[in-house]
């Protein structure tokens, strides 16, 4: 506690720096402002953790053939990777209370930033919006079948920029529901994060209770293999490297919640604790109701999650499991990239935005970009974020832990991009930016080289490592040359 309260002071008593430049969200959190405790952080993404999108991402290590334990292994890894870095990438802005973006600014320089920013803000919040949005109007569609028969009969085939008719009403009704729940403010923010998770694991127990029963025990689905399975490390690495850039977004932004940390223990102890409990419930639910509905019903062959809750007898299950679900994705969707994207757009355009209109129009584009059609390309959107993520990430913790040594300049940070003190650009950074990108990315357009293409399949630590190996190494070069 008397390291972050230290630090607030210092701040505080800062006469020479001047806060006028940026909105109120930007600037570094006051001591009274730094609420969270280990109870927050621990539940932050209890409830986030099981979203529609993330069960989709697990089904598809089954389709590419691990077996239940293989799958249970998988995510169980990536829960340990990303809650590791959740923590090491949020120290900064536990130290001095400041946001992400503010972060980027002392790394890339205060117009350098403007690309991760954008890339974090817009590129990844609008696509996640969407996709997100679209696979819970998708589960809705079930939702409301049952309670309407012959709902998904609407339109009579017919459909809207791709999409059938009925879907597209699903997808409205989740996308003003998501869109009023974030402009509610901080405080449905924090209501939602704290008192939506019970509900959800309540009824997810419950789904996986019901797959397990079906099964005919818990033996039975971890036992489970299907028929087309194979195993190599190369194939266990690509899993686990997609389902964690399914959270590398609120990775590089995990400083927009650590600065509201009340000591750094409490960030340290909450984050992990929370996020790799939840991913045990996770991997359990996952496993038990893909191998569960596989082996009572194997005319089921694609491990779609909504599909295999829709096998249940009863109608209040299912209507109550998919709600569960949605309330996880909608959780997601508003914590992790309306947020973040609103936090991006004030700070780059303070004159046009507040972060309710910048995530309003992220919420917007993510609609009109008609996310539908990347759903079936989920591992390569994965490539692509991992291959934009990794390398800032990577820069991001060799720049603070070794180029600065854990200490920030605030001053330089805030000041105006035509003050002296201002550092418009760090080329380093944005060079090794472009050569980490390229590194991770490459393999996607030229699949027939081998070590190209593992390391497009590993994009998230292809760029992570190689990005922080290459800064590291030049910020060390150039500090032996003066």
């Amino acid at each position: 506690m008397m390291e972050i309260s230290a630090t607030a002071t210092a701040v505080k008593n800062e006469q020479a720096i001047d806060f006028s430049s940026v909105s109120e969200e930007l600037r570094p959190k006051s001591q009274e402002e730094r609420d969270w405790g280990i109870r927050q952080f621990t539940t932050l993404w209890m409830g986030p953790v099981h979203n529609i999108l993330s069960y989709m991402t697990v089904a598809g290590f089954f389709l590419l053939g691990l077996n239940s334990k293989q799958v249970f292994a998988a995510v169980m890894v990536s829960a340990v990777i990303v809650s590791f870095f959740y923590v090491v990438n949020g120290v900064a802005s536990a130290k001095y209370g400041i946001p992400f973006t503010m972060v980027l600014r002392s790394v890339f320089g205060t117009k350098g930033s403007i690309f991760p920013a954008l890339a974090r803000g817009l590129i990844a919040g609008v696509v996640f919006t969407g996709t997100q949005t679209t696979v819970t109007a998708g589960a809705m569609d079930v939702i409301f079948n049952r309670i309407f028969p012959g709902y998904t009969s609407i339109g009579g085939g017919a459909r809207i920029f791709g999409l059938p008719v009925y879907t597209a009403l699903s997808l409205v009704l989740v996308w003003i529901v998501t869109v009023l729940l974030f402009m509610g403010g901080n405080s449905v923010i924090d209501k939602l994060g704290t008192y939506a998770s019970p509900v959800v694991y309540l009824f997810i127990i419950g789904a996986a209770v019901w797959a397990i029963t079906i099964a005919g025990g818990f033996n039975n689905v971890m036992n489970y293999a299907p028929e087309h399975h194979q195993f190599n490390s190369l194939l266990f690495i690509t899993c686990v490297s997609a389902l964690v850039s399914n959270w590398a977004g609120p990775i590089v932004n995990t400083g927009d919640f650590t600065s509201r940390a009340q000591s750094m223990k409490a960030m340290a102890i909450g984050l992990p604790l929370g996020f790799i409990l939840s991913y045990v419930l996770f991997a359990i639910t996952c496993v038990s109701l893909f191998a569960g509905t596989a082996i009572a019903f194997p005319e089921l062959k694609n491990f779609d999650i909504v599909q295999s809750i829709n096998q249940m007898d009863s109608t209040l299950a299912v209507i109550v499991l998919i709600m569960a679900l949605n309330i996880g994705a909608v959780a997601f969707v508003v914590f992790g990239n309306l947020f973040p994207a609103g936090l991006q757009l004030t700070s780059l355009a303070p004159k046009i935005f507040t972060v309710k209109r910048g995530g309003l129009l992220t919420a917007v584009v993510g609609i009109l970009i008609m996310p539908w059609n990347i759903i079936n390309h989920l591992f390569l959107f994965y490539s692509f974020i991992g291959s934009m993520f990794g390398p800032i990430t990577g820069i991001m913790l060799s720049d603070f832990f070794i180029n600065k040594r854990g200490v920030m300049n605030l001053k330089e940070i805030y000041a105006e991009s035509d003050s002296i003190q201002s550092v418009n650009y760090n080329k380093r950074a944005m060079w090794v930016l472009a050569v980490s990108f390229v590194l991770s990315m490459i393999g996607a357009f030229v699949p027939q080289i081998g070590l190209l293409k593992a390391m497009d399949d590993f994009a998230f630590f292809t760029g992570l490592i190689s990005s922080f190996v290459i800064y590291t190494a030049v910020t060390l070069w150039s500090a032996r040359k003066k």
